[in-house]
């Protein structure tokens, strides 16, 4: 065999091995990579909001403590006011059951169907009596269920301190990358850095500012109707329809609905009516208007993305699925040479079409 036989076999064999490695080491590291990941992604969203105090003469590390505090004090409200309405609301639950006891055995009775209060009874206390076995059994792995809360505990913090890092020394980070590159290397970095930056950044403050609007609104109308825990359900409303892709307007109305169902039928009704007319003024006069410089996705790109981003990491894979594909939708286009279109049947668009595709991403 010719003597550059062996040399190839070598680099074939170290390709394989390296790889085996490389793969066996990213599969046990995956839960830090995915830390590090979502640490990257809040502190590029986090970067406007830091540059902008930063131009008001603030150094950054106090720029991005404040911005943090914010978040922390966002998230410590939504949290105090969700707690009581899911104790007091499942409170009532449990003290409806017989009424709901007596009017299903009405109902069943229409149909032909004998199912006596009393006979519900005894199947509730029975699953009662389940019920207090299952509860013991739960009891016995408290330790395990504490350890979980703990990890998550610890998660969130590591998520905290990296994020703090990665935002308050923004430039310095980026200057190491680019110390390793070529002149012309670094430019094509820092330009997608930039495009990911106002891409990401434009996109939560925007979901931001149509939750706040939402929340608002939604408040004022529960409390109309007269639903219990009316601010915290508008709050719910607001930031799982503006930052859960695809479903998180439908997701948002659920909790209120079943609120609002627990209280009577007719005001679950008026919440299905403010519902969808709120989602209306907002997908053709707010959003438009709030979110027409942050991101051009068309509603089918949205969709799999999440859809995608799901798969891969699962919760926060969703929530960063669209700004990650409007980034790389930005930089991409940037390279393509767009030339004009010649005129055909299957080229040619209506208004309604032209119109339909000026919504913001996620939106129908």
């Amino acid at each position: 065999m010719p003597p550059w036989i062996y040399r190839l076999l070598a680099v074939v064999f170290g390709t394989i091995v390296g790889l085996w490695a490389v793969f066996n080491v990213t599969q046990r590291l995956r839960s830090l990579l995915i830390i590090l990941l979502i640490s990257l992604f809040l502190s590029i969203a986090l970067e406007p909001g830091v540059k902008f105090l930063h131009s008001k003469g603030w150094r950054r590390g106090w720029a991005t403590g404040f911005m943090f505090a914010i978040v922390l004090v966002g998230a410590s409200l939504f949290v105090g006011l969700m707690v009581p309405l899911v104790i007091d609301q499942t409170v009532k639950f449990v003290d409806q059951v017989p009424s709901y006891i007596e009017d299903m055995a009405g109902f069943a009775e229409r149909f032909g169907i004998e199912l006596s209060p009393e006979r519900a009874s005894e199947a509730l206390t029975n699953f009662d009596t389940n019920l207090q076995s299952i509860a013991a059994d739960v009891a016995g792995s408290v330790f395990g269920v504490g350890q979980a809360l703990l990890n998550t505990v610890f998660q969130l913090l590591t998520i905290g301190l990296f994020t703090f890092y990665m935002t308050a020394e923004g430039p310095r980070f980026r200057r190491t990358v680019c110390s390793v590159l070529s002149p012309d290397r670094q430019r094509e970095v820092l330009r997608a850095w930039e495009i990911a930056i106002d891409k990401t950044g434009g996109y939560f403050y925007s979901r931001a500012l149509l939750a706040g609007v939402s929340a608002a609104i939604g408040w004022a109308v529960f409390s109309i109707i007269g639903i219990p825990f009316a601010l915290a359900l508008g709050l719910w409303m607001g930031l799982l329809s503006q930052f859960v892709p695809v479903v998180g307007t439908y997701l948002g109305g659920a909790l209120p609905l079943l609120i609002a169902l627990l209280e009577s039928p007719t005001r679950a009704i008026a919440v299905v009516v403010y519902v969808v007319v709120y989602q209306q003024i907002e997908n053709y006069l707010l959003a438009p208007k709030i979110t027409e410089r942050t991101m051009a996705l068309h509603p089918a790109v949205s969709f799999g993305s999440a859809i995608a981003g799901a798969t891969l990491m699962g919760v926060p894979g969703a929530l960063m699925a669209l700004p990650t594909a409007a980034t790389v939708q930005a930089f991409v286009s940037s390279y393509l040479e767009r030339h004009e279109v010649v005129d055909s049947d299957l080229t040619e668009e209506d208004s309604v079409d032209s119109d339909s595709d000026s919504l913001p991403e996620g939106e129908s």
